[in-house]
């Protein structure tokens, strides 16, 4: 298979099948990554597809740092649109829910190395919009609070505590998924 660096100087030359190679290398990455941000299928592929309208069309302005760049360049577009599409649709909701505290289970990491992937991203999608957005962008984006509240118009501080919480009702959705099993 052709390198990153490869696939991207063929599609800056205008190379259309370099451009089908690329979308299909990374279509199913697109949607993941879209799909944790919004639940929704037919808007998660809307947001795929702009996502590879809006990579080609600037990707002459991409500066290539190794292989994985261009893939983790195209991904953050992906995120960014999901991100864009929450708060076009005013579905940016931050919440005060709180999971219960049944049993000291609860507030444990548990352990998912038996838990299928897609039951995972099946709980993410399940948190509030608010703990959602902000979980994907702290644990996947790996940006920080800091840089999460200025994207979402928040405070630094809601940032940590709707992490906090999502951390918490994940892990709870988490372990019954585990005890259920």
């Amino acid at each position: 298979m052709e390198t990153e660096k490869e696939l991207l100087q063929q599609i800056v030359d205008g190379d259309r099948n370099a451009m089908r190679r690329f979308y299909d290398r990374y279509a199913g990455y697109a949607m993941a990554t879209s799909r944790r941000y919004i639940p929704d299928i037919d808007a998660a592929q809307d947001i795929v597809q702009d996502g590879f309208v809006k990579c080609f069309s600037s990707i002459k302005k991409f500066n290539y740092q190794g292989e994985g760049s261009l893939r983790g360049w195209f991904l953050r577009i992906i995120a960014n649109a999901a991100i864009d599409y929450i708060k076009q649709q005013n579905q940016l909701v931050f919440t005060e829910e709180f999971p219960e505290k049944e049993d000291s289970q609860t507030n444990e990491e548990p352990d998912v190395d038996n838990v299928p992937m897609e039951v995972i991203n099946e709980c993410i999608g399940k948190l509030p919009t608010g703990y959602r957005a902000v979980f994907n962008l702290y644990v996947f984006e790996k940006k920080s609070h800091k840089e999460i509240a200025q994207q979402l118009n928040i405070k630094e501080n809601s940032s940590a505590s709707q992490f906090s919480r999502a951390k918490q009702m994940l892990a709870k959705m988490i372990n019954d998924y585990i005890k259920a099993h």
